[in-house]
């Protein structure tokens, strides 16, 4: 099935399936370009982060559904920054997430399934537990590819 990221490849009901929404595989359109997004965290503009809380004590409580929703919204951002607006996450086409604690799996992917609920227009994804990432306030990060269809992308230092 085509959509703005490619199309899918999914394996038949009797290969083994995903936990979550996305294809087994994903091919880009030929007259595609390529966005490579660097890994991206739920850290706003003011410098604070989306679903940490830090008590009296400096004790940070990281929310991972907080944090994800934060993660791809601000990989939106991005997105559309590089493209005028063009794109969006629908034209995601790989995607790398990394967390710091594999328990937070299934959360993270219920917040991912509302972006994508259905797996033939979702991208090809790989998900890892990493030991730390650059910040002890981040319980998630995501790195990904967009197809830039359509768009020419912008050059601006500030998206």
């Amino acid at each position: 099935m085509s959509s703005p990221n490619g199309t899918a490849y999914l394996l038949p009901a009797s290969g083994a399936q995903g936990l979550a929404n996305y294809p087994h595989a994903r091919a880009l359109p030929s007259s595609a370009r390529t966005l490579f997004i660097s890994g991206i965290s739920s850290r706003r503009g003011n410098g604070t982060y989306a679903g940490c809380t830090t008590s009296a004590d400096g004790v940070h409580t990281l929310d991972i559904s907080e944090q994800t929703a934060a993660v791809l919204q601000n990989v939106k951002t991005v997105i559309e920054g590089a493209t005028g607006g063009k794109c969006g996450l629908e034209s995601i086409i790989d995607a790398t997430i990394f967390l710091t604690d594999m328990k937070d799996y299934g959360r993270m992917n219920t917040e991912w399934n509302k972006v994508w609920p259905e797996r033939e227009k979702a991208p090809a994804r790989t998900c890892i537990q990493v030991a730390a990432l650059p910040n002890e306030r981040l319980c998630v990060e995501i790195k990904c590819t967009a197809v830039v269809t359509g768009a020419e992308p912008t050059n601006s230092s500030r998206l």
